[in-house]
C-alpha cells in the first residue's frame, strides 16, 4: 500500500517538475553540471560558486528533500537531467544505486574514504559524517541518569519527556538500522511503547534542538551537529550531547554523492566529486557546519568526539536503501 507521505511526496514532485527552470540562472553557451541536492543550500551555495570558479565548469543545483530527490530521479528515469545527487543520507544514495541510476566512483576517490563511509560497489562515496546521538537538557537530566541505549528510551521514566521527529530522513535512516539490528518487529514495539510514553513530535531536528533549550523535554534524538550551531550563538545554551554505543542510537550516517547514469559530462561530475573531497572542503563542512570530515587526515572541529571514539553499530549503509519498509512500519505504529 502506497503511503501517504509517499503519495504527498510525489504530488510535490509532479508539481516542481511542471515547473523545472524557475529560479534557475540563464544556460551558458557551454555546458551546464546539474546537480540535484538534498543539501540545504545554505551550506551548498558558497561551496558550488566556490567550485565554479576552482573547476571552471558551470554548475546548477536543484535542491530538495534527500527523500524527494530520489524518488524524482527515479521517475525521471532515462529523461533526468542530473549528472550528480548529493544526498543527505546513505538511504537515498542507496536507493537509486539498487535501480541502476548510478556510475561507478574511480577507485582513486573512492579510497580517500574509509570502507563503511561508501557503497561496497563503489556507486556512492560519503562526503561528510553525521552522527545519531541523545541531546539533553544539562538542568532536568544528569549525565549520570542517561540511557545507555534508546531502547531505554520508551521506560516510563522517560514518560514525555523524549522529542523526536519521525517524518524526518534522518529519522527514517535511524529507523532503518534500528530494523537491521533489532529485526522489524522489536523495532515496531519500540515505536509503538515511544508513542504510548508520550514521545512529542518535532518537524525537524533543529525544532528539537530549541525545544530542549526552552526545557519542553528533557531528551532529543537528532544528528551531532545541530547542537553546536546553537552553542556558536550562545555558550549557555543547556544542552549537552550524549553517545549510546553500538545500537541504532550511536549510527553514523554519511552525506554523499553519486554520479548519475543520465550524465553527459562524467568527467566534470568526477572533478566535483573530487573537489567535495578536497582538504578545503572537508575542513568548511567541519569547521562550519560541525560535520564530521571522511578523508583521512583532516581534524574534526575542536568540540567533537573523534569517529574512531565513537562505538558505532556495523552496518553497510547500503542497506538503508529500504525507506519504504520503513515508512510502512512507522504508518503501522500510527506516527505516519
Amino acid at each position: 500500500m502506497v503511503s501517504i507521505r509517499v503519495q504527498r511526496i510525489s504530488f510535490v514532485i509532479a508539481a516542481v517538475l511542471l515547473n523545472w527552470g524557475v529560479g534557475i540562472s540563464a544556460v551558458a553557451a557551454s555546458k551546464t553540471l546539474t546537480i540535484y541536492s538534498g543539501r540545504e543550500e545554505e551550506i551548498m551555495a558558497p561551496l558550488i560558486e566556490k567550485a565554479k570558479k576552482d573547476l571552471g565548469i558551470n554548475i546548477e543545483v536543484r535542491y530538495g528533500d534527500s527523500t524527494e530527490l530520489a524518488i524524482a530521479l527515479l521517475e525521471e528515469g532515462k529523461n533526468s537531467r542530473a549528472d550528480v545527487f548529493y544526498a543527505q543520507d546513505a538511504g537515498s544514495l542507496g536507493a537509486i544505486a539498487n535501480e541502476g541510476r548510478t556510475l561507478s566512483i574511480p577507485t582513486q576517490l573512492l579510497n580517500k574514504v574509509a570502507q563503511q563511509f561508501r557503497s561496497p560497489a563503489g556507486q556512492w562515496i560519503g562526503i561528510s559524517g553525521r552522527a545519531r546521538v541523545i541531546d539533553y537538557n544539562t538542568k532536568l537530566v544528569k549525565a549520570s541518569e542517561l540511557p545507555t541505549s534508546v531502547m531505554q528510551l520508551s521506560d516510563p521514566k522517560w514518560r514525555g519527556k523524549v522529542g523526536w521527529a519521525p517524518a524526518n530522513g534522518s529519522f527514517l535512516s535511524f529507523v532503518t538500522a534500528m530494523r537491521l539490528i533489532e529485526g522489524d518487529q522489536k523495532t515496531l514495539q519500540w515505536l509503538k511503547a515511544m508513542k504510548a510514553n508520550g514521545a512529542r513530535d518535532y518537524s525537524k531536528n533543529s525544532a528539537i534542538v530549541e525545544a530542549l533549550g526552552r526545557g519542553e523535554i528533557a531528551l532529543g534524538l537528532v544528528n551531532n551537529y545541530y547542537l553546536y550551531r546553537f552553542i556558536t550563538k550562545n555558550p549557555n545554551f543547556p544542552v549537552a550531547i550524549h553517545h549510546t554505543r553500538g545500537d541504532a542510537g550511536a549510527l553514523i550516517n554519511v552525506a554523499g554523492l553519486a554520479v548519475l547514469n543520465t550524465t553527459d559530462q562524467k568527467s566534470d561530475a568526477e572533478k566535483f566529486v573530487a573537489y567535495m573531497l578536497s582538504p578545503d572542503v572537508q575542513k568548511y563542512l567541519t569547521q562550519k557546519f560541525y560535520e564530521y570530515p571522511l578523508v583521512t587526515g583532516i581534524p574534526v572541529s575542536h568540540k567533537q568526539v573523534p569517529l574512531n571514539q565513537l562505538q558505532s553499530p556495523q552496518l553497510d549503509l547500503s542497506k538503508l536503501s529500504d525507506l519504504k519498509g520503513t515508512i510502512s512500519l512507522l504508518q503501522e505504529a500510527g506516527l505516519l
